[in-house]
């Protein structure tokens, strides 16, 4: 297999950190995707997209069983 943006034959299986937006808040769900080593290019199999989604639906309702590891914060500037 070959990646469809650069051309480049270096695609590995890595696990990655999906981001999902609930709200204002983002989670963070590990999911193992195929990705090009050289471009960062992503490649999403119909079982990893099942899952995200699953997932998120989960998150939406409050079954996902998260953990904070970080805060953002905005400046209030005029």
């Amino acid at each position: 297999m070959k990646c469809v943006v650069c051309k480049s034959p270096d695609i590995q299986m890595k696990t990655v950190e999906e981001e999902i937006e609930i709200g204002n808040e983002i989670i963070l769900i590990p999911v193992d995707v195929l990705v090009c080593l050289n471009c960062g290019e992503r490649y999403y199999d119909r079982k990893t997209i099942k899952k995200i989604e699953e997932l998120k639906s989960k998150a939406s309702s409050h079954d996902l069983k998260i953990e904070v590891v970080g805060k953002v914060f905005k400046a209030l500037v005029a």
